[in-house]
């Protein structure tokens, strides 16, 4: 694997190979890790994602928690190799973008899959209830403000699929949104934002924006759990809201929900994946592997540099060089 020994420029950008180079031994010593199947979590494009039948918890891809590390490391030095090349090539880049119930470890797999990728080549946006000024727009504005660069990763901790999602199983929210009497139909309406995220991805893609969409699949009875350990556990009170036992009480709204966005949004170009989320550890690696495969998929580089460059570089060294 090719570590850049010296940062390097390319469109005005540094690519941050430092880390990297400290990281070197620590890439050749370990091995790299096994590439797994990933289709089984894909919802098909066009669906159906028939999340009722999809399982919640699968087999581990761990022995214990010491090989789950191992391979948490592993998979975090190669994300982070591939993110350089992303920056460096500056001409992808990726959207990734995560929903879930409420508990089902959004936070923590973000935390953990990305905790070693260069934070000035990634940033992450939480999308909670939208303010006034966002409602003065269309759904999607929002988001579209905080769209990733070329050369860098955009996490999106929910998205605008919240306004299929959150906003469908509560109408008066949509009620809410002053949109014009005569355009708001709720027979179509649905499918309409559909139509609108498809063409929206659609184009993000066309423009160079790779979009790779994660469902956290958790089963109701594993929430239930977790909801009990924010209570009971004091230092998670902080996470437990009351509006999180409204949802609850909707689960069946939000499972049809979901079901019909995903099978409504699944495409080539922007997949969802149906992660089984019942193990937070497992899901993690799931995820960081889709992740891997993804940018495996755009063959980034390190841009080579031209035959100019180089004795330029050549007469800098000598000049340094000079006692």
């Amino acid at each position: 694997m090719h570590i850049p020994r010296l940062p390097t420029f390319h469109g005005g950008k540094a690519q941050h190979g430092v880390d990297l180079h400290r990281n070197a031994h620590l890439l050749d010593l370990m091995e790299p890790p096994m590439p797994r199947d990933i289709i089984p979590y894909r919802i098909p494009d066009g669906g159906p994602a028939n999340l009722a039948e999809r399982p919640t918890k699968v087999e581990k891809w761990y022995d214990d928690n010491g090989d789950y590390e191992k391979q948490l490391r592993a998979r975090t030095l190669e994300l982070r190799e591939l993110q350089s090349k992303l920056y460096a090539e500056d001409q992808h880049a990726l959207l990734v973008i995560f929903q879930a119930m409420d508990a089902a470890g959004k936070d923590g797999a973000i935390k953990h899959v990305l905790s070693g990728i260069n934070p000035q080549g990634c940033q992450v946006f939480s999308f909670k209830r939208p303010s006034a000024e966002e409602l003065d727009h269309d759904f999607l504005w929002r988001t579209a403000r905080c769209l990733p660069e070329r050369g860098r990763i955009g996490i999106f901790n929910r998205s605008y699929y919240e306004e299929v999602l959150v906003v469908r199983v509560n109408p008066a929210i949509l009620q809410g949104q002053n949109l014009p009497p005569e355009r708001v139909n709720e027979a179509t309406i649905w499918q309409e934002r559909f139509e609108s995220i498809r063409d929206h991805e659609r184009h993000l893609h066309r423009n160079g924006t790779t979009i790779v969409k994660f469902y956290l699949h958790m089963s109701k009875e594993e929430q239930r759990e977790r909801l009990l350990a924010r209570i009971d556990e004091p230092d998670k009170n902080w996470k437990f809201e009351t509006g999180d036992l409204a949802a609850r009480a909707q689960w069946d709204e939000y499972m049809h929900a979901y079901d019909e966005a995903l099978s409504a949004t699944s495409t080539a170009d922007a997949p969802w994946y149906a992660i089984p989320a019942d193990t937070k550890k497992n899901a993690r690696l799931i995820i960081s592997e889709v992740l891997i495969q993804t940018l495996r998929d755009l063959k980034v580089d390190y841009p080579e540099a031209t035959p100019e460059h180089v004795a330029e570089l050549g007469r800098i060294r000598e000049e340094l060089e000079k006692p």
